[in-house]
């Protein structure tokens, strides 16, 4: 199965994905990467690997539904089935979210629906967690629809929130499980929408 990763930064999850290709563990291929950002450190990844990239900046478009076009238009050129989320911090234009309804997966690295929402990714979410002295926290991997981090979920995974706990400590152990468990869920995703077909 053809799929296409979006992400804004240094494209750990998307390296995890890729390992779990070349050790047959998700039978899949990464025909596109794409980012908000021409700085991203994961665009370097694909393209040492000759992965096409291309970087859609919504602040280069006068309107939004031309950046939703132009953007639907190059993953049915690719040839893209399942598009996976991995880091990426903006909004899927709603005529993408359409065409690929079931068809887009994102991770949190929360348990949603707690710590969710516009501004939630990253440290600030990790901040949340501690902040509201959460006992436990985790991942959470989910469809993607039109609001933030509201999509059903696909399933989670929990870790406890242990005493002395840091924001980055806890970020070092969700991440951890973000790149064990999404390839697994990834494969699980890819064999339904394989029998489907």
């Amino acid at each position: 199965m053809k799929i296409a990763v979006f992400l804004s930064g240094r494209g750990s999850n998307f390296l995890s994905i890729l390992t779990a290709i070349e050790e047959n563990r998700l039978n899949a291929s990464v025909g596109l990467v794409i980012s908000n950002s021409a700085d991203a450190g994961g665009l370097s990844y694909a393209e040492a690997r000759g992965i096409p990239t291309a970087v859609f900046d919504r602040a280069e478009y006068a309107d939004g539904s031309e950046f939703g076009r132009d953007m639907l238009e190059l993953l049915l050129q690719e040839g893209i089935e399942l598009i996976v989320l991995a880091g990426y911090l903006r909004k899927i234009p709603p005529v993408v979210i359409r065409a690929f309804s079931k068809r887009i997966v994102n991770i949190h690295p929360a348990l949603l629906p707690k710590h969710g929402g516009k501004g939630m990714y990253g440290h600030f979410v990790h901040e949340a967690v501690i902040r509201e002295g959460d006992v436990e926290s985790g991942v959470t991997i989910h469809y993607v629809d039109e609001v933030y981090d509201r999509g059903e979920i696909i399933e989670q995974r929990r870790i406890p929130v242990l005493a002395g706990e840091t924001p980055e400590s806890l970020a070092s152990r969700v991440l951890e499980v973000e790149h064990q468990l999404y390839p697994e869920v990834l494969q699980r995703l890819v064999n339904e929408l394989s029998t489907d077909q």
